[in-house]
């Protein structure tokens, strides 16, 4: 049954296009550090705060921002995919939500782990750190993740916003 379910999963184009734009948005700001040289993005600099304890780091904005989508939002998608072909039905209300949380939280674990690894591997960006996040931050990305599992929701809202006002423009 599980085995069926997780080709289900790898099957859906819906898990793709989260799981690729996702990785997109996450890289966007990597890739902007690695060509600018400086920890620093130019426009969400603006709004950065000061390390919390190693806990929160100063890049907070960018970080809800980036994890509603990746890992958090693919793996809540990819939860729902599973925990639905697993179950044979369409997942509504709570069970839903836990069925995306479970997927968010595997999600990040698997993310984390690579975080980890690559942290413990120490490689260095070009301003002189390590390229990867500080343990400490990990319960942080448990968290938004947590919060995550209702991005596919909002972003279906407006998708269907948008849907209806272009149907209505072209009347």
């Amino acid at each position: 049954m599980h085995l069926r379910s997780f080709r289900t999963l790898l099957k859906s184009r819906r898990l793709w296009v989260w799981e690729i734009c996702g990785a997109i948005i996450y890289a966007v700001p990597v890739a902007i550090r690695l060509a600018t040289g400086s920890v620093v993005l130019p426009v969400l600099s603006l709004v950065a705060t000061p390390w919390v304890g190693y806990y929160i780091p100063p890049n907070i904005v960018e970080k809800i921002l980036v994890n509603a989508f990746f890992p958090g939002g693919a793996g809540a998608v990819a939860g729902e995919i599973f925990f639905s072909s697993a179950k044979s039905k369409v997942l509504v209300g709570r069970e839903k939500y836990v069925a995306r949380l479970y997927g968010a939280w595997s999600e990040t674990a698997v993310w984390s782990l690579i975080q980890l690894t690559g942290g413990l591997l120490y490689i260095a960006g070009p301003w002189g750190g390590n390229l990867f996040e500080y343990p400490t931050v990990y319960p942080l990305n448990f968290l938004l993740a947590s919060l995550s599992i209702f991005t596919p929701t909002v972003i279906g809202f407006l998708r269907n916003k948008m849907a209806n006002a272009h149907h209505r423009s072209n009347r």
